[in-house]
């Protein structure tokens, strides 16, 4: 069982000061649970720790780091029915959201247990005889994990997994509406044999142990999960300790619907994707571009199916769609709405708060249509269940569409002409672009953000190459 307390070079501690923090059901407005939330002096003892371990953990061989990465990776598929249950309970998603989750996060720990051993290093020629010239790759050292609350058993998986199998040791700093999942991945990694101060974990004020991370000195690097805003913050505080950074930020995916596609078909697909975990997805679609040919048939098929949408706790086995995070974030969803309502926008289906309801952060599934391109609910990340529809006349309207944004995450083109999708695909301004393809990403293959969604690489080999430092070793004066 875990304690549900911090983690600091094998035990787990309550904060220093005391202080706790309530853990509230998304779906109910219940506390779940308290835990601790300490300061920035909490997260100086778990660097310290890390720092301390660091020196074992790095030179043990990748054999050995993937050992404790593939038995967590069994651990979590053994009692994934009752980690996902607590997934529920803190974030609100659906139950089998969560446990794809989960599941997704064992295949990341496995994968990483693998690709550790694929660090190669390499020889490069000489200019002369007598000199040899040898790469290596090496851990950077201790890495802090900084997550979001949307996927917190995903976010420290795909990160974490990279840093442990490179030989980092790690400091996680979970969301605080979603720690209880982290206190599992990091119960779960120490059952599984990572030594004491491998793995630590600590919950408290994120802006005092943000910057705790910047200003300590055995700390070589930040992975950030969550905001723009707040990545920025942090790359103006990185620039200061010359602190490395990985930055996944946010995202403002375009979806391309062109009229030569199955339009029930895309309608399905639409539904699941844009409403999984609420809206709630960094990768999720956002701005649907359609096809003036089809953007009538298509608004009125996907208002139907938004408003079949069973909205509901996520413990009940037939709830779709469950609620926000937390009442900031259902007011934010709200206020969009309303704002781009009175700029002319019309609602096809949703739009407020389900009557049904009596407690808890719900939104109704949403569809807006008459969107200009000025607005917010256009413009910036929605993070909830709303799907705005526009329109467009031509493919290069489409792509200077889809491009006119500062985010450059995901984005997503249907068609079923080979030259369009290419020539679509090929200038879309987006790190990752799904073609007749709702999920892009994948354990194996690159998660990356462009502009100002984010710095860095995750998840396949470049994941891993994140958290390794390029060295060259020259020798000279060897006998020819």
């Amino acid at each position: 069982m875990t304690p549900y307390q911090q983690l600091i070079n094998g035990a787990w501690v309550e904060a220093t000061n005391g202080g706790t923090w309530d853990v509230l059901n998304p779906a109910t407005e219940a506390v779940v649970h308290t835990v601790p939330y300490g300061t920035a002096a909490d997260c100086d003892l778990a660097i310290a720790a890390a720092h301390a371990a660091f020196r074992d953990w790095s030179r043990a061989t990748p054999y050995e780091r993937g050992a404790v990465l593939d038995k967590t990776a069994i651990l979590i598929r053994g009692e994934v029915d009752a980690l996902a249950r607590t997934t529920v309970l803190e974030s609100g998603k659906p139950l089998l959201q969560a446990r794809g989750e989960w599941l997704a996060a064992a295949d990341l720990f496995e994968w990483f247990a693998e690709e550790g051993k694929r660090a190669y290093g390499r020889i490069v020629p000489a200019r002369t005889s007598t000199k040899r010239m040898l790469v290596l790759k090496q851990p950077l050292g201790v890495v802090g994990l900084i997550t979001a609350w949307n996927f917190p058993a995903w976010n420290i998986a795909r990160a974490g997994g990279a840093a442990l199998a490179a030989g980092c040791t790690i400091v996680i700093r979970p969301s605080e509406f979603t720690p209880m999942s982290g206190m599992h991945v990091a119960r779960l990694l120490t059952e599984a044999g990572a030594p004491n101060g491998v793995v630590n974990l600590v919950n408290g004020d994120p802006g005092s142990m943000g910057q705790a991370m910047l200003n300590h000195p055995g700390l070589a690097k930040i992975h950030f999960t969550g905001s723009t805003r707040v990545g920025k913050l942090l790359m103006d505080g990185a620039s200061k300790t010359v602190t490395r950074l990985s930055l996944e930020l946010g995202g403002n995916a375009p979806v391309l619907i062109f009229p030569d596609v199955d339009l029930d078909q895309v309608v399905a697909g639409a539904t699941a994707a844009k409403f999984r975990n609420g809206g709630q997805v960094c990768v999720s679609p956002q701005r649907f571009l359609v096809s003036k040919d089809t953007a009538a048939a298509f608004t009125e098929r996907i208002a139907e199916a938004a408003g079949t949408l069973r909205v509901g706790d996520g413990l009940d086995p037939q709830t779709q769609v469950g609620p926000l995070i937390n009442a900031k974030q259902r007011d934010r969803v709200e206020a969009l709405v309303r704002d781009a309502q009175a700029d002319g926008a019309r609602v096809a289906v949703g739009g407020a708060r389900p009557a049904a309801q009596s407690a808890g952060y719900f939104f109704e599934p949403t569809v807006v249509t008459n969107l200009t391109p000025e607005a917010p609910l256009y413009r910036e990340e929605i993070f909830g269940p709303v799907l705005p529809v526009s329109t467009f006349d031509n493919v290069d309207e489409a792509i200077a569409l889809a491009n006119r944004t500062r985010y450059g995450l995901a984005a997503y083109v249907w068609t079923n002409h080979l030259p369009t999708a290419l020539r679509v695909a090929e200038r879309l301004e987006f790190g990752l672009v799904g073609v007749n393809e709702w999920t892009p990403q994948a354990t194996e293959a690159p998660f990356a953000g462009w502009k100002e969604s984010g710095i860095g690489r995750e998840s396949g080999a470049e994941g891993l190459e994140e958290y390794l430092e390029t060295k060259l070793i020259a020798i000279g004066g060897v006998p020819r």
